[in-house]
């Protein structure tokens, strides 16, 4: 095994999941983001994962993934007529934002992707949520203490300040949590 993959497998077990009142270990901590998952597929609510670059195609990976495979009601904020529209009308830092005000509902998921934990139209993203009503988890990096991790009802952190190895540890969560469920319940086409 080469040194990057050992890196990786160490960062991955020192990932560090929590709620506004518990911490988990990795396999608790996965149980209790199915859970909720499986309560908003159960609900019908629908999921929103957001992202810039390299955490944009991830969430847009995952948007697939939970509604073909998962058999959840995601919505994709990635249309590319929409996201020029909104960043040019309201400035690039509104675009999850704004079209959350309009499709947002109480008991809805946003799912901020972030690994500085700092960009601001996830921040943005993030309130609005709070404003419907909405749910938050983040999946963040870089430092303990950035802005996104405070804001979740469920947060992933990864303790790394490098780009690749957060987003792949993010991928990796998720892609196991949506292989569960649909282990589960079977591929809901």
């Amino acid at each position: 095994m080469d040194e990057y993959t050992k890196k990786l497998i160490d960062i991955l077990s020192s990932t560090e999941f929590g709620t506004s009142r518990n911490n988990f270990k990795y396999e608790d901590g996965i149980k209790n983001l199915i859970e909720g998952f499986s309560n908003i597929k159960k609900c019908g609510a629908r999921i929103f994962f957001i992202g810039n670059g390299g955490s944009a195609a991830i969430a847009c990976h995952m948007t697939a993934d939970y509604m073909k495979n998962g058999g959840m009601n995601t919505y994709s904020l990635y249309d590319s007529a929409v996201i020029t529209c909104i960043g040019n009308d309201y400035g690039y830092e509104q675009i999850f934002a704004r079209p959350l005000s309009f499709l947002a509902s109480d008991g809805d998921l946003l799912v901020a992707i972030s690994s500085s934990g700092r960009s601001q139209n996830v921040l943005n993203a993030i309130q609005e949520a709070r404003d419907k009503k909405v749910d938050v988890y983040t999946f963040t990096g870089f430092d303990e203490d950035n802005p996104i991790r405070k804001l979740g009802d469920k947060n992933v952190y990864v303790p790394c300040h490098k780009y690749g190895i957060v987003e792949s540890i993010h991928n990796l969560i998720l892609q196991e949590i949506v292989d569960i469920i649909t282990e589960r319940d079977g591929v809901q086409i």
